[in-house]
């Protein structure tokens, strides 16, 4: 299992727990399944009527993979470049061809065929983009599944809690505390349940998802850069050592730009108070 994934679960569960434990007389009262199934099944719902069934149901995959400890071999990835480079430099087709059935990553191994097939530069390079770009639309339309339902669920826990206040006023008259009270339980209980899965669920698998989007990327990208270099014969070592740098810049311009969005969101709270000051 991915780490920080388990390290997020239980830390959540682990706060959830200790705040209704320390703060309600009873925990047991935060458990209300019809508020439940008013959020859970309203964000179902509006979600199959919003996605094709097949995109829906990859929900249940993409779960799995967020809990998955993924690996992306980058290193591996880069030997493997250096390694093909160096024979196809010599003319050892035949070991070419050997170490390209070795090879893990699919991307990878389709780039070196082309070389190896005598496909121009430019369209082995056309060819890797459009993948790139493809892979690119692909996964953030899965990352986007979920931010969809991030704001699908406290909506639908905003209808539960009318639905409970409109039954809270028919029985209001009749002095029954008991009725009351369970229908004040849904009108809150559901608002709770929105909030809570689309800030610890979907929202936090939206961001796993686009992170390990921005990794391969990065990978996918790296790999184009080598295949280049390798169709144009250039020397296995600078290919190491740009391939390494090309990695090393584009995890430092993902930081930066991480940075720079931090900063900008609060550069205009910053203009603000001095509007004010002034």
């Amino acid at each position: 299992m991915n780490p920080s994934t388990l390290i997020g679960m239980i830390t959540g569960l682990a706060v959830l727990a200790g705040v209704l434990f320390w703060s309600a007389t009873d925990p047991w009262l935060f458990i209300n399944l019809p508020g439940l199934a008013i959020v859970l099944g309203g964000t179902l719902a509006a979600t199959f009527i919003s996605y094709p069934l097949k995109e829906v149901l990859r929900v249940f995959r993409l779960f799995g993979t967020v809990l998955r400890n993924e690996k992306l071999y980058t290193q591996d990835d880069i030997e493997e470049l250096v390694r093909i480079s160096r024979l196809w430099i010599e003319g050892n087709l035949p070991a070419v061809e050997r170490e390209l059935g070795n090879v893990r990553n699919p991307f990878l191994r389709v780039g070196v065929q082309m070389v190896i097939d005598m496909t121009p530069e430019e369209d082995i390079l056309d060819f890797m983009q459009w993948r790139i770009a493809r892979l690119k639309a692909r996964e953030h339309a899965e990352a986007q599944l979920f931010r969809v339902m991030a704001g699908f669920a406290p909506a639908f826990g905003m209808i539960g809690t009318l639905v409970g206040l409109i039954n809270l006023m028919f029985v209001l008259g009749d002095g029954d505390m008991q009725v009351i009270g369970m229908q004040m339980a849904v009108a809150l209980m559901t608002t709770f349940y929105g909030i809570l899965l689309a800030n610890l669920l979907f929202k936090p698998v939206a961001v796993k998802l686009e992170r390990r989007t921005e990794q391969r990327l990065i990978v996918m990208n790296m790999v184009m850069q080598g295949i280049s270099m390798m169709y144009r014969k250039r020397s296995p070592s600078l290919m190491r050592e740009t391939l390494k740098s090309f990695v090393m810049s584009f995890e430092d311009e993902i930081h930066e730009a991480g940075t720079v969005s931090a900063s900008a969101a609060r550069r205009p709270a910053a203009t603000k108070a001095s509007v004010r000051d002034g």
